[in-house]
């Protein structure tokens, strides 16, 4: 596909280049196979390059108006705009998405490009009172520099933008690199978006490549002071001890392991719906998916027998069919991941009410009940298309069993009562979660994040802010300061 072939480089410095390392990443349609491109990795060397070639643009680019950074933002948006057939299709082709996922990640695409308009004008000072006579205090918001972003392959082209254009627009200069599934969606097409958009080069840089080639180059490198990860906790932990090391901030955005609470007064059709689509949506590939269903034994019975009807009747196959939900796993490593997990857990006693199966990286779905409480499944993120059913007998219970994870992302809680379901979500041990609602959300001005094994830090809105700026201190003494010597 030209699409995808004519993004097949990296982006550094504002130039197309081939990668100089020494094998290729291999990009495939993981639905039927083809391949799409092929990208020689970038080196250390090059991933050097990068950020010096952004450390060097920033220094223009933190002094110029916001108001003039801010229209760059603009007409990347509207390139998103005039392109999203496009864009849309490359979802599908790259990741799997289905028609509707590449819809709903588009629309949340754009909502942030809309509020990175807005983030550009957001940064306030301060003057503050000083015991000192005569002295000013002034406190300013500067961009932090370099920020390096590293992006996962399930919702790449949402979730490079979500942490690429708030930098920008801040007044950083950044360097992306994309997961090695989806280099294009999750890099080099970003990169084409704001070459387009008249973005000054070197501001934004894409290194295609992999820690088999670079290590932890990009992470150790003395120019970025950020760095934004979002991925597997297991990566993420590395990814913040380096940064540690080297005295860098990390913004961490990890897995999670959410549950969705049916309580005894839920409207439990409505409840079903919700549950449904938290936990395949994107087959399963989503960090805020439900991975445990809770439900009240004195609606058990009821609830579970439509959530399994619904399930079954989730038509499974293409995802370039609109009438296609579940679609391809990423990758045959995953497939497989995922049909071991099911077939494991049923031979540990747990009772397959659907027990899906696998037709190349295409896995059916699963939902599995009567798990024993200690059961390992219950307590680990599962990226794929598996719900656990877990029935709980009252409020009290259905908390100890939500907290017992060391995850901490999402959740939800359906309930007639909405205060009955704001006390107990207060009491759930997670950075967000939904009342009456699925536990899939993301917005632009809301603080998104996890606790726990779910990462560090938060994105969106003001948070933004907090993430890619700092603080500087600037005093005057207007009278004359007394010294002790």
């Amino acid at each position: 596909m030209s699409f995808f072939t004519d993004l097949a480089h990296q982006y550094i410095d504002g130039e197309w280049r081939q990668g100089k390392g020494s094998w290729d990443i291999v990009d495939f349609n993981p639905y039927d196979g083809e391949q799409l491109a092929s990208i020689t990795v970038a080196t250390a060397d090059e991933v050097d390059q990068a950020y010096q070639s952004a450390e060097a643009a920033q220094r223009a680019w933190g002094d110029t108006n916001p108001y003039a950074r801010r229209l760059v933002l603009e007409r990347a948006l509207r390139i998103v705009e005039e392109r999203e057939p496009e864009i849309s299709d490359a979802i599908v082709a790259e990741l799997g998405g289905t028609r509707l996922k590449a819809a709903f990640e588009l629309h949340l695409a754009k909502e942030f490009l809309r509020e990175s308009v807005q983030l550009a004008l957001r940064p306030s000072g301060q003057i503050l009172p000083s015991p000192t006579e005569g002295k000013e205090n002034r406190v300013y918001r500067v961009p932090v520099g370099v920020v390096g972003v590293i992006s996962p392959f399930n919702f790449p082209f949402l979730l490079s933008l979500k942490s690429v254009a708030p930098a920008l627009a801040l007044g950083n200069a950044v360097v992306l690199k994309p997961h090695q599934n989806t280099p294009v969606c999750g890099g080099t097409l970003v990169a084409k978006v704001f070459e387009e958009a008249g973005l000054p080069a070197g501001l934004l840089n894409v290194v295609v490549t992999d820690i088999a080639e670079i290590g932890d180059a990009l992470l150790e490198h003395p120019i970025p002071q950020v760095i934004s990860f979002t991925g597997s906790d297991k990566v993420g932990r590395h990814v913040a001890t380096v940064c540690a090391a080297n005295l860098k901030r990390a913004v961490l955005e990890l897995g999670g392991n959410s549950a969705l609470i049916v309580l005894d007064d839920a409207d439990l059709d409505y409840a079903v719906d919700a549950a449904v689509f938290s936990r395949y949506v994107h087959q399963g590939q989503v960090c805020m998916a439900a991975n445990r269903i809770l439900v009240d034994w004195a609606v058990e019975k009821e609830f579970t027998e439509k959530f399994v009807a619904k399930v079954a009747s989730l038509p499974v196959g293409d995802p370039a069919d609109p009438e296609t939900v579940i679609g391809p796993l990423i990758n045959s490593s995953q497939a497989e991941a995922i049909s071991s997990l099911v077939d494991q857990t049923v031979e540990a006693g747990a009772t397959a009410l659907l027990h899906g199966r696998a037709d190349g990286n295409v896995v059916s779905p699963s939902v599995l009940t009567g798990l024993a409480a200690d059961s390992p499944v219950l307590s680990q993120e599962i990226f794929g298309p598996v719900a656990l059913l877990v029935p709980f007998d009252g409020d009290d219970e259905a908390v100890r069993i939500a907290n017992d994870t060391p995850y901490g992302l999402s959740g939800a809680v359906h309930t007639g009562d909405i205060e009955r379901g704001v006390r107990l979500g207060q009491r759930v041990h997670t950075g967000m979660i939904h009342i009456n609602d699925g536990t899939v959300h993301d917005e632009p001005i809301v603080p998104f994040g996890g606790e726990k094994s779910s990462g560090l830090g938060r994105l969106n809105g003001d948070s933004m802010v907090e993430a890619f700026t700092t603080q500087k201190w600037i005093s005057v003494q207007y009278g004359r300061s007394r010294f002790p010597f």
